[in-house]
């Protein structure tokens, strides 16, 4: 399939301006295929040839002012077309292929009920796996969509839908929108509708999942609407679109999607089990960063990809930001730290990395890798950092100037530039180019010097960007148990000279303190030590979260012990009061540093303390007032089981002593681990299955039986991933997380090697979002020796690697390099 260049689109965008889009689609011509029928209205600016996208399983016809375009000439994704000057209207019929991968037109049969939905995701250039489309995001135009369907559905679009009889619905027409952010979803829904601000509001999800979503509909009508509600009072232009529905829909790959008036979120949103406050969080603020979408990205779109960052590290920052501001959620920053941070702090140490507005995008194959940390997490930080830098009062009226500008149009990185530069004196061309235009992490080091009634604090600076940053001082309270108390905090600028104060040398000297920049952290060597020893002591917890990426950062560069920082969690987390910090400190705990930091022989000690740790947790929530941290433990306790024992006891009695009851996750993981130890079967799956058939019940079926240590099923698991091509993307997911599993590495030695041939093809058959999901999940991420990454090298400096999956193996190779170094340092 081509791929869209950015000259090409530069080149189409100087001759076409597109008027207006009627797609018409029909969704009861099969399992396989529906109709597409597509009239662009549109004028050239001069005679020139230029060419419409479509990617069709047949195209029956395609006329160009009334006269017909031959169906051969399609080649390529790419229907040529001969242009005077003038106003044209261009009509393509076609049959479309319903997707199973998450991508264009998504097709997925509840096996709960039987129910059938069908949603789009056409995001970045699947527009035309669905519509024939001037496919690139600075030719927006305005839509009319009209939706065939089965009697019994329901359709969404991005406008208000009305139902005119015999399956066919009318969406209202749209503002000017750009091609990839048309939306329809249709099937059984189950909704719940309200109207806000006059405006109405729904929520939909599968009918198999009503009973969890009524469950949750006041929690996620009032983020909806708080959210809604502060977005208007901070900024000018009012909500752009008619209707506001927020559809949960199976198998999406993303968190969400950001169409206008049709969010679309993955459907494990509607919890169907138990779930801590922190998830809760993160669903919350996946809510408010899609709406922030509605301004950013969907009112004012980039002109191209590369400013992305335009939308996504903006909605990113409303997201969280605005979570603290209009809701419950008031330590969502220290969330951001320790989940998102580590995620671009991660991307941008790698061979991989870009800059947050990278000059270079070359094309839509390109544009696709660059939605990442980075962009997302690094982004979000530099606007945080910007705001720091700038205030939030000239930041805001930037910002409703740049709406003002560009509303219902394109706009680029220089253009927001001019707006804010509009409201203040700083230089923030200048800002841009540190902070934007450039890749990597900065590190800030501090160096505490002493004399009689005086101390000094330095940081050295290894990096190109000015800091603007807070430094937090602490206190040993003698006579207490470690007790850490603030004795000031102070904002600096990096670089910058030494800074003298007086009195006694401090306990802790904590740079970054409140995580306003993005930057990696080296404390001094008393602040460490008081850190290791007195962690959790220190009592704000965007402080310790900063102090956690800390340590974390450290282990991942060699230069702490992995056991000791197991033993650091050991001894803090059992007193930590944030559930975001236990739930990341363990993720990282068990995933990185169990299951690749040590040599693999010292991996048993590793998950004992893990074990023993979550037992600890579990003894201090005995009395019921902690469920989410208890969740949490028992979610750890039960990934890093050793022994069989205690998870075949909680599996029969359907309970953890002391609760919680079983849930469907639970049991599905329990379930899981056990298969790992060799102490599941086929028939233990299958009950299992029986007793829970539904989508997530298969997901959990297929990672059980891939786990299972036995050669037949790993063999039937490989060829299901490799072979077969008939797992939808979520069933590719669930089996790749099954197969495999550092108990079992001498089972699995022989697929090391075939996975760096097999990957390339099921990558080159199956498409991007098949060729990530291998690259992510079916990745042999334990065989951490020179001879997978060799063999990995090898790969990439072959030809036969498509971009999704090239990304991919080189952040993977990148990763077990890394371990490598560490597994050497210690």
């Amino acid at each position: 399939m081509s791929v869209l260049t950015r000259d090409e689109a530069q080149t189409r965008a100087d001759l076409l301006t597109v008027q207006h889009y009627t797609v018409d689609l029909d969704l009861t011509t099969g399992e396989d295929t529906f109709d597409s029928r597509t009239t662009v209205r549109f004028t050239a600016r001069a005679d020139a040839d230029t060419f419409v996208e479509l990617k069709p399983a047949e195209l029956r016809t395609a006329t160009l002012d009334g006269h017909p375009i031959d169906p051969a000439a399609l080649e390529d994704n790419r229907l040529p077309l001969t242009l005077t000057a003038g106003e044209h209207e261009l009509v393509v019929d076609a049959a479309m292929r319903y997707s199973r991968t998450g991508e264009g037109m998504h097709r997925f049969t509840d096996p709960t009920d039987g129910e059938t939905y069908v949603y789009t995701q056409l995001f970045l250039d699947d527009v035309q796996r669905v519509y024939a489309a001037f496919d690139q995001p600075d030719l927006k135009a305005t839509f009319d969509v009209t939706v065939k369907a089965p009697e019994d559905w329901t359709v969404l679009a991005n406008s208000r839908t009305t139902h005119d009889g015999d399956g066919t619905w009318t969406a209202a027409t749209t503002p000017a929108i750009s091609t990839y952010l048309l939306a329809v979803a249709a099937g059984p829904w189950h909704s719940i509708r309200t109207q806000h601000r006059g405006l109405p509001f729904g929520i939909h999800c599968r009918a198999s999942l009503a009973p969890h979503l009524e469950t949750d509909a006041d929690e996620i009508l009032e983020i909806t609407t708080r959210c809604f509600d502060r977005y208007h009072a901070k900024f000018d232009e009012p909500y752009p679109f008619d209707s506001y529905d927020q559809a949960f829909v199976p198998e999406f790959n993303a968190g969400a999607m950001e169409n206008p008036g049709l969010v679309t979120f993955r459907d494990e949103f509607v919890y169907r089990s138990a779930v801590t406050d922190t998830e809760r969080q993160t669903r919350a603020m996946v809510i408010a960063h899609e709406m922030a979408h509605m301004w950013f990205g969907d009112l004012v779109t980039l002109r191209w990809w590369d400013d992305i960052w335009l939308n996504e590290s903006f909605a990113e920052y409303m997201g969280y930001q605005t979570l603290v501001e209009a809701t419950r959620y008031t330590d969502t920053w220290t969330e951001f730290a320790v989940t998102r941070k580590s995620w671009g702090y991660d991307a941008d140490q790698r061979p991989s990395t870009h800059p947050v507005a990278p000059d270079d995008v070359p094309d839509t194959a390109a544009a696709l890798l660059n939605f990442d940390g980075i962009s997302y997490a690094k982004g979000a930080s530099a606007l945080r950092q910007l705001v720091t830098w700038l205030g939030e009062k000239d930041f805001l009226a930037g910002i409703n100037t740049h709406f003002a500008r560009h509303k219902f149009s394109n706009a680029s990185l220089a253009d927001f530039l001019d707006s804010l530069a509009a409201h203040t004196d700083r230089d923030v061309h200048a800002w841009a180019d540190a902070w934007l235009r450039t890749s990597g992490v900065d590190t800030l080091t501090a160096t505490v010097d002493t004399e009689p009634g005086h101390w000094s604090l330095a940081l050295g600076h290894q990096g190109s960007r000015p800091h603007r940053i807070t430094v937090a001082v602490y206190d040993r309270v003698l006579g207490t148990d470690r007790t850490l108390v603030l004795r000031e905090r102070h904002e600096t600028d990096v670089p910058g000279g030494p800074e003298t104060h007086t009195g006694v040398r401090p306990a802790l000297v904590a740079p970054n303190d409140h995580d306003q920049t993005y930057a990696k952290i080296r404390l001094d060597a008393d602040s460490l030590e008081t850190v290791l020893g007195g962690l959790s002591q220190v009592p704000d917890g965007l402080t310790r979260a900063v102090l956690w990426n800390t340590l974390r950062d450290m282990a991942r560069d060699g230069e702490l012990a992995p056991l000791d920082y197991l033993r650091t969690a050991s001894a803090h987390l059992p007193e930590e009061s944030d559930l975001a910090i236990v739930q990341g400190v363990l993720t990282f705990a068990r995933g990185q540093i169990a299951d690749r930091y040590l040599e693999p022989g010292r991996r048993p000690e590793a998950l004992a303390l893990i074990g023993e740790l979550c037992r600890d947790l579990l003894r201090r929530t005995e009395d019921g007032s902690q469920p989410g941290l208890r969740l949490t433990a028992v979610r750890h306790r039960i990934d890093s089981a050793l022994r069989a024992d205690t998870l075949t006891a909680w599996l029969a009695d359907d309970t953890v002593p002391g609760g919680p009851e079983l849930d469907p996750e639970l049991r599905w993981r329990i379930l899981a681990r056990l298969a790992v130890l060799g102490a599941a079967d086929e028939n233990a799956i299958a009950a299992e299955l029986e007793r829970d058939p539904s989508a997530t019940g298969q997901e959990g079926a297929a990672r059980c039986r891939a786990a299972l240590p036995d050669a037949e099923a790993k063999k039937r698991a490989w060829d299901a991933m490799f072979r077969d091509d008939d797992l939808s993307n979520y069933l590719f997911t669930a089996t790749a997380k099954g197969f495999w599993q550092p108990e079992q590495a001498d089972l699995t030695t022989e697929y090391v090697t075939r996975f760096f041939t097999d990957a390339p093809a099921v990558a080159h058959r199956r498409g991007p979002a098949i060729a990530e999901a291998a690259g992510h999940w079916a990745f042999p991420a334990h065989a951490v020796d020179q001879d997978t990454l060799r063999r990995g090298q090898d790969t990439l400096d072959g030809d036969d690697v498509t971009p999704a999956l090239r990304r991919k193996l080189t952040d993977q190779l990148d990763d077990l390099a890394r371990a490598l170094r560490v597994r050497e340092a210690s």
